[in-house]
Order: C-alpha cells, then structure tokens, then sequence
C-alpha cells in the first residue's frame, strides 16, 4: 500500500498536532481551505431590514460593482432577500387593492415596478460575474490539485532519496513555498492531499536526523514562528472586537498549518495545546458575543409580535368615517417603519414573523379597501346627484321668471352643499359646471335687478319729495272729507313703487304720519285699527315682503286662539257664578259679561284682518 495512503497508521504521532488542529478549526477550516484565494468576506452582515426597495436597490448597485465577488456575497443575498420580502408585500397590497374593486377578480392584475427591472437587471450583473468566477475557480481548482499532487511527489522522493541533507532541506523550504503558494484546491480532496503532505514532511525530517544541525536550525526557526503566532492570540483574546479577532485567528491558523513547519517533538504537544486553548478561550469569547446577539434578537422578536399584535388590533377596530380612516392608515404605516427598523430576530422564526406581518397588513388593508369601495359607490352615487342638478341648473339658467327661479336655484344649491364627495377624477368637472349654470342666472337676475333698482331709486326720491309735502297737510274736521283726502294720499303713495331695501325705513315715516292723521279723525277704535292695518298690509304686498306678510298671518293666528281661549275660561266662570246666585243680584258676574263682549268684538277685528291677509295670499 502506497505510503501516502497509510500516513497516519505508519506515523501516529505526527499527526498529533494536526489532528488537534482540525479539531480546534472545525467549523472554519474546511472554509478557508476549501475556497482559499476566493475573497469570500467571514466578517458579520449588517441587517438591511431598515431600509427601503429604493435604497436596497442604491446598495446592490454599489456591490454589483465590486471586483471581488465572494467578498461581498452575503451582502448581496441579504439585500435580495430584503427586496424581495418587501416587493412581494408590495404587490401583494396592490393585488389586494384590485381585488377590491373588482369584485375579487384578479385573473387581469398586472403592476408595472420600474425599481424591480432596475433591481434584478443590478442582481443579474452580480450573479454573471460570480458565476464567471466559479468557472475560473474551478479551473484554478483543478490546476492546483495537479500542483499539489506533484509537490507531494516530489517530497516523496526527496525523503526517500539520499541528497546532500542541508541541499535537501533547502529543497524542502522550496517545496513548502510552493505549496503555500499553489491556490485552493477542490474541497473534498484537501484534507487527504494536506495529510500526505505534512506525512512526508514529518518522514523528512524524520531522516533529517542525520544532520541534526540543520534539522535543529529549521526546528528553532519553526518554534519561533509558532511562539510568534501564539503571542499574538493571546493579544486577539483580549480584542475588543471578537470578530475581526476571529478573523485573524482564522489566518493564523492557516500559517500555523500551511507555512510553518514542524518543531521538535520536546515543543510539539506544549505549543499545540497553548495554540488550542487561546483559540478555545476565542471561541468561547465569539460565543458569548452570539449569545448576546441571541438576546437582542429575542428581545427584537418581541418587540415585532407586539407591533403585528397592534398592527392586528387597529385592523379589528371597526371606523366608519374617512377622517378615522386616514388616522389609522397613518398609524400603521408608523408600525410598518417601526417593524423594519426593529432589527434581526432568531433565524428560525424569521420567515413565520414576516408571514404573520404581512398577514397582519394584509388584514388590515382588506378592512380598508372594504371600506373604501363602499365609499366609491357612494361617491359614485353623489357623482349622480350632482349631476342631476347640473341638469337642472342649466335648464333654468335663462329662465325669465326670476322670483320663482332665484328660489329654486338657491334650494339646488342648498341641496349640492349636502352632497358628499364625488370621485376625484369627477370633482373638478362637475363643479365647474354646475358653478357655470349658477353664475349664469344670477348674473342676469343682477343686471336685472340692477335696472329694477333705478326704478326704485326713483320711487325712494318721489315719496321723499311727497313725504315733505305731506307734513303741510291739515284736516278739514269734515268725517268722509278728511278720510277719502287720506286714502288718496295712500292711494298716491302706492303708486310711487317699491323703494330700495336699504332705504325702507321711509315707509315708517309715512306710516307715523298716517297713525296722527288717524288719529285726528272721529272714527271708532276698530274703523281706525283696520284702515291702518290696510295700509300696512298694502305696504307689505307692494314691497313683496312675503316673509313679514307670513309672520303677521301667524301673529293674527295666534292672537285669535289666545281671545277665543279668554272667551272659552269667562264663559265658564260665568256659569259657575249663575249657578251660585241670582243672575242680576251679582255686580262681578256682569262685569264678566261686559269684558266677553269686549273680547268677542276683538275677536271679530282680528278674524277680520286674518280673512283680509287670506284673500291677499289667493291667487289670481
């Protein structure tokens, strides 16, 4: 059997420190051997989960230019992963969102994300090179192998030759350059080539005891190196940053296997232990670094199933106006942010935490899109409305008969005042129209009033003339003279027109003159009352004051029901009274009679005047 292939079996104990070694280096050794010279970064990502698709998009541009692929590899993948998560959160919304409004169908859905043809377009250019430099590294792979084997075979030989020993020792040197030098090799052939390599280095200098001199030299040189390696451990186990500590202890380790060879055997097992336990206390010191980011991660997780628990309790929350609506998208989009800066959890619940996000979200954008397509048939529903006084708008817009159509146009614009909103898209136009229709009517009842208004101003400067004139007039003390010359004057002062409203207060001028000229006549209280009231009542309908003539039916009214329930209370009083004595023996019983035919005379005035602002109000 080949001795290459039975190098631990012939030489148990010069492996001893190798076996120690692989052992101490587990779970980086096949790493760094296995991909030597490709770059890969060992150093902690960074997480990425903060930021947002545009600015994982300006990162992965940023690495896709980088020479060394491997090096920055798990930034890459990590930032991938983060766009990803949120790109499909983001279309998953959207698809929501058209699910919504139509009816569940999304057979049609399409979204167009320029970011994300940026995105893969960056991602594609990084894969391309790494992919180029696998294909080279395999190659390279393949070469070395062949580079390897040969060195092997070379030691082979010069430990079984007979050369010069201090010749074959620089040989050696040479090999061990060469080998140091040769590049990674495939990775499940390297620990059976390094093997046999450093068997045949150990049966080197097995014969190298011949000439002890320089096998002592070599011996000293390596032991310094070694001790040299070993004091700087011990400065990197009191690093404050483990992991760049356990960065350089991962290429100390490589030296200690790969450059350095073999001390005396007085040194060997006191120099491997020293190394082993520094590089324990190393890894104890990195393990203790993951435990605490073991807490914080924990303490991360909690912090994200309470922010999807709020996120799921405002979803529940049952809103009914736009305004409450608003409040609570602006909270969860806070919660959103807050979630993505909360930073790693255990990476074995991170795809469920995100699924229960998203689930969260999607919950509550369910409720909002629900809620918001019943305010899109309502809006739809205003549109309607809206423009059905439009409609009408423009169908009186020219009408000629403005007292009935100013009424109307201002109820139309009442009614749009109660009107929701409409959609967006909608608002503006339809408002400009119905806003058009409007201005155009009231902008011919003004200049239609403004030429009324002349009229008027005429009429205030004819009855003010009239009003001076009228002072100078003196009753003759003729009864039918002196009344028809007053009725004349109403008749005259009727004939003037209406006069601006800012300029009534001349008809209580008139009015205070005519109540002295009332006055002054020998009529009875109730002729003189209704030849008042006449005048007045004339007034109002002249001035188409038809509020005022309304809230004087309703006084009347009102007047008529508190006599005839005055008449009603003396009636029965007076029965009460006839019941208890004789009718004409009791003074306060005719006194009572006296003031119900006082009453019922009133009533008669007041049932008068009602009937009298009744047939004013008929049609004609």
């Amino acid at each position: 059997m080949p001795a290459a292939e039975t190098a631990n079996e012939e030489t148990p104990e010069a492996t001893t420190e190798d076996t120690h070694e692989e052992v101490a280096t587990e779970e980086n050794t096949e790493h760094t051997d296995s991909h030597e010279g490709d770059d890969e970064a060992t150093e902690e990502v960074p997480s990425y989960e903060a930021h947002s698709m545009e600015e994982l998009t300006a990162e992965l541009e940023k690495f896709a230019e980088a020479d060394k692929v491997m090096s920055v590899k798990n930034h890459v993948e990590e930032i991938r992963r983060e766009f990803y998560n949120k790109y499909n959160h983001f279309i998953e919304e959207k698809k929501d969102e058209y699910s919504h409004e139509h009816n569940g169908d999304t057979t049609e859905f399409e979204y167009h994300f320029p970011l994300k043809n940026k995105f893969d377009a960056l991602y594609n250019q990084y894969r391309d090179k790494k992919n180029s430099h696998f294909k080279k590294l395999q190659t390279d792979l393949k070469g070395n192998l062949e580079k390897r084997l040969a060195i092997v075979e070379e030691l082979k030989n010069l430990a079984e030759g007979g050369e010069n020993m201090k010749d074959a020792l620089k040989q050696v040197n040479d090999l061990r350059e060469r080998w140091k030098n040769a590049g990674p090799i495939p990775r499940d052939k390297y620990n059976h080539v390094w093997n046999n390599f450093h068997f045949h280095i150990e049966r080197f200098y097995d014969h190298l005891h011949l000439d002890r001199e320089a096998r002592d030299l070599d011996f000293k040189h390596n032991l310094e190196q070694k001790q040299k390696i070993i004091t700087r451990v011990e400065e990197l186990v009191n690093e404050a940053d483990v992991n760049k500590a356990f960065r350089e202890l991962q290429a100390l380790h490589k030296i200690w296997k790969e450059e350095i060879g073999p001390v005396s055997r007085d040194h060997r097992e006191e120099l491997w232990n020293r190394f082993s336990e520094l590089t324990k206390q190393l890894h104890d010191k990195r393990e203790e670094l993951f435990a605490k980011s073991r807490e914080v991660e924990n303490e991360n997780l909690e912090n994200k199933r309470d922010i999807i628990a709020r996120i799921n309790a405002i979803a529940a929350e049952k809103i009914t106006a736009h305004n409450a609506w608003q409040g609570q998208i602006d909270r969860v989009e806070g919660l959103r942010e807050e979630f993505f800066k909360a930073g790693k959890v255990p990476i074995e619940v991170n795809e469920d935490t995100w699924a229960s996000f998203k689930a969260a979200v999607r919950n509550f954008n369910s409720s909002k899109n629900s809620f918001y397509k019943d305010i899109k048939k309502d809006q739809q529903t205003n549109l309607n409305r809206k423009l059905a006084l439009v409609e009408k708008a423009n169908a009186l817009k020219d009408s000629e008969d403005f007292e009935t159509t100013t009424t109307t146009m201002k109820q139309i614009q009442d009614e749009w005042k109660t009107i929701g909103h409409v959609p967006r898209k909608y608002s503006d136009s339809v408002w400009k129209d119905f806003k058009a229709a409007c201005n155009h009517y009231f902008d011919r009842l003004h200049a239609n009033r403004n030429e009324a208004n002349k009229e008027e101003i005429d009429a205030f400067d004819k009855k003010k003339e009239y009003l001076d004139n009228l002072k100078d007039f003196e009753l003759t003390g003729d009864h039918k003279t002196d009344l028809d010359a007053i009725k004349k004057h109403i008749e005259n002062w009727k004939s003037f027109g209406r006069v601006p409203q800012a300029r009534r207060h001349i008809e209580g001028k008139f009015n205070k003159i005519l109540d002295a000229l009332f006055d002054k006549l020998s009529l009875s209280k109730k002729e003189t009352d209704m030849v008042k009231f006449s005048s007045r009542l004339e007034q109002m309908a002249d001035g188409d004051d038809s509020r005022s003539l309304q809230n004087e039916q309703l006084f009347i009214m009102r007047k008529i029901d508190e006599i005839q329930g005055e008449i009603f209370q003396l009636e029965n009083n007076i029965q009460f009274f006839s019941k208890s004595k004789g009718k004409g023996e009791n003074p306060f019983l005719k006194e009572v009679t006296k003031n119900i035919e006082r009453q019922r005379e009133e009533l008669k005035t007041w049932k008068d005047k009602l009937k009298q602002i009744r047939n004013l109000n008929k049609p004609e």
